[in-house]
């Protein structure tokens, strides 16, 4: 214990001074989530609402005696109940996109749990971007020895951009370190 370094210190374990844990440490880390455009309580008003509005205009109908007119609201809401029901549902989804010196790691969590994993070497794994002048990305996706994974499809084409800036500085910062 006379030279004067501490047990646990990393130049005493690491002739070099480098941290093995680092090479798995993630260089980018990003969890992506699709947009849900509605909370609970919106999801309550637009129904409440649009509920309102069926049992107003379907009381009047019946009052002139039109009443199947009144059972068409009725599936008219139950659709719309379902397609908001359905659209949050998907928004529990999400895709997680981790990069470290060792792997391109890209996992896809369905609203059902069900979760798809692809793994890239990061040195052999290019970016690929479809732009257009007017929407702006497209799509993004990780292109490796012929295999090909879109990554941030849920997302608005000025998030995708975001995600393409920080995948692109990731990747050039991986394949600088070799």
């Amino acid at each position: 214990m006379a030279s004067g370094k501490a047990p646990g210190d990393a130049t005493e374990r690491h002739p070099y001074g480098r941290d093995p844990d680092a090479i798995e440490r993630p260089v980018f880390s990003a969890t992506i989530r699709p947009h849900c455009s509605l909370s609970r309580l919106g999801f309550r008003v637009v129904m409440v609402a649009c509920g309102g509005v069926a049992l107003v205009t379907g009381i009047a109908f019946l009052q002139m005696g039109m009443w199947p007119v009144t059972g068409f609201f009725g599936l008219d809401i139950a659709a719309l109940w379902l397609a908001l029901t359905l659209n949050a549902r998907r928004g529990r989804s999400f895709e997680e996109v981790v990069i470290s010196q060792i792997e391109v790691l890209v996992a896809r969590v369905s609203h059902r749990g069900e979760r798809a994993e692809w793994r890239f070497n990061p040195l052999w794994t290019r970016l690929h971007k479809v732009e257009d002048e007017e929407y702006g990305l497209l799509s993004l996706s990780f292109v490796s020895r012929g295999q090909r994974v879109l990554v941030a499809r849920d997302a608005s084409p000025a998030e995708r951009q975001n995600v393409a800036e920080g995948l692109t500085q990731a990747l050039a910062e991986v394949k600088k370190g070799y």
